[in-house]
């Protein structure tokens, strides 16, 4: 299989089938196509534009040459070919819930990630506080996030949202990053489960890729013109 892929430091939904394929072990060739520029023409589009017909990444290319973009699509499609790795809780019920709960990260948490983009490498809690004194959305999301967590960590007993590490953590993995970025606050209960998450391989492998690429790209950093 070959996972497509951009930068480490800012891609959260390259990073989620990456840190899930990790996580359990399952080999594949990662395939980083660089940002430069998302507009039509540019070399990232062209690139990624001849693998999935979205021109986004990421891009899961099977072994029979069968092409499954989206995130969410991509970690159904690995839990049905393999099984043995648990990507699903066990239990339907909880299975079910673990799909909900994936699927709302999905689609939701407008305001967190727009107005907190990622940035693996950054510090920024001079940012995170500006955010949430100007964005309402944004302390909204983190409630809803504290909740979700407490309840699900409650349930299955931790550390991970419903016991092992599932597709349901991988989707999370990005917003852990955030709050780390820029400093959001998480209630005591659910630190132990941000902890596990960030420390887990499949995050800490792709934590390392991001520090290394020092690829630093002006049009993924809205709060910071440069570096010196």
């Amino acid at each position: 299989m070959k996972l497509y892929i951009g930068n480490k430091n800012y891609s959260s939904w390259s990073m989620r089938p990456w840190v899930l394929l990790t996580q359990a072990g399952l080999p594949f060739e990662e395939v980083l196509v660089r940002f430069d520029s998302f507009e039509p023409g540019s070399q990232f589009k062209t690139r990624i534009g001849a693998v999935s017909p979205t021109g986004k990444v990421p891009a899961l290319v099977l072994d029979d040459g069968t092409v499954v973009w989206d995130s969410l699509a991509i970690a159904e499609t690995l839990a049905e070919r393999f099984p043995q790795a648990g990507l699903w809780p066990a239990d339907p019920a909880a299975r079910a819930h673990a799909r909900a709960v994936s699927a709302e990260m999905h689609s939701g948490f407008g305001a967190l990630r727009s107005h907190c983009p990622m940035n693996i490498e950054a510090f920024l809690p001079e940012v995170g506080e500006r955010v949430l004194a100007e964005h309402p959305g944004v302390n909204a999301d983190l409630q809803r996030l504290a909740r979700l967590w407490g309840e699900l960590l409650q349930r299955h007993g931790g550390p991970f949202l419903f016991g092992h590490f599932t597709i349901a953590d991988a989707m999370f993995a990005p917003v852990v990053a955030r709050l780390r970025t820029y400093g959001l606050p998480m209630p005591a209960e659910v630190q132990p489960y941000l902890a596990a998450v960030w420390d887990s391989a499949g995050v800490q492998g792709w934590v390392r890729g991001a520090l290394a690429e020092q690829d630093f790209l002006d049009f993924e950093e809205p709060y910071r013109q440069g570096r010196g």
